[in-house]
C-alpha cells in the first residue's frame, strides 16, 4: 500500500469527524461560488445600475474567504486533538514526525480538493434557483437566466485550493515532536478539579451587567459612542462567563448535596464540570460568532424596517405633485394616466402661500378648510379654528421641524392685528418639508399679499391600488421626480436599493451561524471516543440506558445551548440599542430574527443529538 493509498484510507475511515469538516467546507465554497455567479452574471455586469451590487459581493465574498481561512484552522485543530491516539499508534509503528506531518498534508488537501469541487457542483445544481431568489430580493427588472459561469468557476477552483494548500502546509508544520508527544500524552496527565478565581467570577458578572445597562440605557447618538467601549466590556465578561463563572455555578451546585445526590446529578454535574472548562474557548467563540451574525440580520432586518415605515409616513399620499411650469400639461397626464390603469382616486388642490415672518423667513401659512381637506384625504382629523386663534403644524414624526421657532413668531394680518400661535399640532396633511401655520379661513383673507406661490396636488387611490407601480413608471419617464412622489413607488425604490445589503448581510450572517454551529459538533465529536470507554466503564457498574439517555441528553442539551444561550442574550440587548439609536421600535423585528435562528438550532441539536447518542449506545451495547 502507497504513502498516499494510507492517507485515503484514513480519511475514509474517520468519516465520522470528516464530515461536518467537508459539508461545513462544502457549504462555504457554495456561498462563496454564488456569488462569484451573481458578481460575473452577464444581466449584472453588463448594467450600470449593478454597481454597488457587485460590489457588496465582492465584499461578501472576501469576507467569507477570510472566515474560511479561520474556519478551516479550527477545525483541523479539532482533528488533530480527536486522533492523539492514532498519531501515538503510528509513531509507535516507526512512523516518523516528517511523514505524519506529511500524512496530515495530504489528508487535508485531498478533503479540501473534494469540499471545493463538491461546493461548486452544489453551487450549480441549485444556481437558478438562488438567482431567482436574488432577483426577487435584489429587485431586478431583468431576468437573471442561468449561464454557465466558467469564470466563477475558475475563482472558485483557484482561491479555496490556494487556501486549502496553505492550510495543510501550516498545520503540518506546526507538528513537531514535542508538541505531538505532549499531545499524545495529554490525555493520560491529570487536569485536576476545575476551579474558578473569585475575582474574576464577580468581574465577569460585573462586565456584563456594565455593558448590558449601558447598551439599554443610552439613546440616540449615544448609542453609536456607547458602542465600541460596550462591545469590549462584553466580549471580556463572555471570556470569563465561560471560564470562571461556570465552572463557579456547577461547584456551587456540586456542593448542594440535595442536588448533586440526586439521581443522576453527581454523574451529570461531575462530567460537566470538565467539559464547560476544556470548551470554554470554543464556547466564547460560538456566543461571539452567533451573536454577530443575529446582530448583523438583526439590524438589517431592523433597518429596512424603519426606512419603509418612515418612508410611507413621509408619503402618506398615494401621489403628490408640485407643480412647475407645465402644470397644466403635467396634471391632465397624470390624470389620464390613472383613468388608463383603472385606478380611482380622490384629488385635492392648493396654492400654497408664503409670507415672510420675523426676520426674513419664508413661512408656509395655510387656511383651516384647505388643511381639512387634505386631512379627510388621510382620515385624519380635521381642525377647528376660531377667528384670532393660530396654529402650528409639524409633519408627524419629523426630528427635524421648526416648532418651536415658528411658536415664538406672530402672524401680521392687513388690519395691523397680530396672531400668536398657542398649540402645536402633528399632521401628515401636507408635505414633510415644512412647519407651517393654520388659520381660520376668515383670518387667512385678512393676510397681505405672499411673497411666493406654489401649487401643490395630491392624490389618493379608493380603488385600483395593484397599477399604482405601472402608473408611476409612465409618469417618471416624463415628469421629474423632485415634482411628482408616489408612496409606494418610494418604497420600492428604498427596497431597491436596500435589497443587495440586506442579500449580502444574510448570506453571510447564515455564513457565520452555521460555522458556530459547526464548532459546537466538532467539540461534541472531539471527544466520542473518550465519551465512549467512560460511559462503558459506568454502565458496567450498574448505569442503565434509560438513566444513560437521560444524563447524555441534559449534559448535551447544556453544551450545546449553552453558548446559544449566551448569544441570544446578546442578540437581544443589542437589537434593543439599536431601537434606541433610531428611537424606533424593533420588537417585531428582533424577535422573528432571534426566533428563527433559535428554531434553526433546535433543529441543528436534535440532528447532532441523535447521531451522537446512537453511537454511545451502540459502543456499550
Amino acid at each position: 500500500m502507497t504513502f498516499r493509498r494510507f492517507a485515503f484510507n484514513n480519511v475514509i475511515r474517520n468519516k465520522r469527524l470528516y464530515a461536518a469538516y467537508f459539508l461545513s467546507s462544502m457549504f462555504t465554497v457554495m456561498v462563496f461560488f454564488t456569488f462569484a455567479v451573481f458578481a460575473f452574471h452577464p444581466v449584472l455586469s453588463g448594467s450600470g445600475m449593478s454597481g454597488y451590487v457587485k460590489y457588496g459581493m465582492y465584499t461578501a465574498s472576501a469576507i467569507i474567504y477570510i472566515f474560511s481561512y479561520f474556519f478551516v484552522l479550527y477545525s483541523m485543530s479539532s482533528f488533530l486533538q480527536s486522533r492523539k491516539k492514532e498519531f501515538g499508534l503510528l509513531m509507535m509503528q516507526g512512523m516518523s514526525i516528517r511523514q505524519i506531518r506529511s500524512m496530515v498534508f495530504l489528508e487535508n488537501m485531498l478533503i479540501g480538493l473534494t469540499a471545493t469541487v463538491g461546493g461548486i457542483i452544489l453551487g450549480l445544481v441549485f444556481a437558478k434557483v438562488i438567482l431567482l431568489i436574488a432577483e426577487k430580493v435584489l429587485i431586478i427588472e431583468k431576468t437573471l437566466h442561468f449561464y454557465f459561469p466558467v469564470q466563477a468557476i475558475i475563482l472558485t477552483l483557484v482561491s479555496f485550493i490556494v487556501l486549502f494548500f496553505f492550510i495543510s502546509l501550516f498545520v503540518s508544520y506546526v507538528l513537531r515532536s514535542r508538541k505531538l508527544i505532549n499531545l499524545i500524552k495529554g490525555k493520560q496527565q491529570s487536569k485536576g478539579e476545575p476551579r474558578a478565581n473569585i475575582f474574576l467570577t464577580v468581574l465577569s458578572v460585573l462586565l456584563l451587567g456594565l455593558g448590558y445597562t449601558a447598551a439599554l440605557l443610552v439613546k440616540g447618538l449615544s448609542v453609536v459612542i456607547a458602542m465600541v467601549p460596550v462591545i469590549i466590556v462584553v466580549i471580556i465578561g463572555t471570556y470569563l462567563l465561560f471560564t470562571q463563572l461556570s465552572v463557579y455555578l456547577i461547584r456551587m451546585l456540586k456542593k448542594r448535596d440535595s442536588i448533586f445526590l440526586h439521581k443522576t446529578n453527581i454523574l451529570l454535574l461531575s462530567d460537566l464540570s470538565f467539559r464547560m472548562k476544556d470548551n470554554a474557548r470554543t464556547f466564547f467563540l460560538v456566543a461571539i460568532i452567533s451573536t454577530v451574525a443575529f446582530s448583523a440580520i438583526g439590524t438589517l432586518f431592523g433597518f429596512q424596517s424603519f426606512l419603509t415605515t418612515e418612508m410611507k409616513d413621509m408619503n402618506p399620499n398615494t401621489l403628490t405633485y408640485m407643480a412647475n411650469d407645465q402644470e397644466k400639461q403635467d396634471v391632465a397626464l397624470i390624470n389620464d394616466t390613472l383613468r388608463e390603469r383603472n385606478i380611482e382616486t380622490e384629488q385635492e388642490h392648493l396654492m400654497l402661500h408664503y409670507y415672510k415672518i420675523g426676520n426674513d423667513d419664508e413661512v408656509l401659512v395655510v387656511k383651516e378648510s384647505a388643511f381639512n381637506r387634505f386631512a379627510g384625504l388621510i382620515d385624519e382629523e380635521p381642525i377647528d379654528l376660531e377667528k384670532g386663534q393660530l396654529k402650528v403644524v409639524e409633519f408627524a414624526g419629523v426630528a427635524f421641524s421648526q416648532s418651536d421657532e415658528l411658536l415664538n413668531k406672530t402672524v401680521k394680518l392687513k388690519t395691523g392685528s397680530l396672531l400668536e400661535p398657542k398649540e402645536l399640532v402633528s399632521s401628515r396633511a401636507l408635505s414633510p418639508e415644512d412647519t407651517y401655520y393654520v388659520v381660520s379661513n376668515k383670518d387667512f383673507a385678512a393676510l397681505p399679499a405672499p411673497v411666493r406661490k406654489e401649487s401643490y396636488y395630491a392624490w389618493q387611490a379608493t380603488d385600483g391600488k395593484q397599477h399604482i407601480m405601472g402608473a408611476m413608471e409612465k409618469l417618471y419617464g416624463q415628469i421629474s421626480s423632485a415634482e411628482l412622489t408616489s408612496r409606494q413607488y418610494e418604497v420600492y425604490r428604498l427596497n431597491k436599493m436596500f435589497g443587495p445589503v440586506m442579500f449580502v448581510g444574510l448570506f453571510i450572517g447564515v455564513v457565520f451561524f452555521v460555522s458556530a454551529g459547526s464548532f459546537l459538533y466538532f467539540r461534541l465529536y472531539t471527544d466520542l471516543d473518550d465519551d465512549k470507554q467512560k460511559f462503558q466503564s459506568i454502565a458496567k457498574m450498574g448505569l442503565t440506558g434509560k438513566e444513560l439517555k437521560k444524563v447524555l441528553n441534559r449534559q448535551t442539551f447544556i453544551l450545546f445551548f449553552a453558548p446559544v444561550l449566551v448569544a441570544l442574550i446578546h442578540g437581544a440587548v443589542a437589537l434593543t440599542a439599536l431601537s434606541h439609536l433610531f428611537y424606533y421600535n424593533l420588537f417585531l423585528e428582533s424577535v422573528l430574527v432571534l426566533s428563527a435562528f433559535l428554531i434553526i438550532q433546535i433543529i441543528y441539536f436534535y440532528i447532532v443529538r441523535f447521531y451522537y447518542t446512537r453511537q454511545l449506545e451502540a459502543a456499550i451495547g
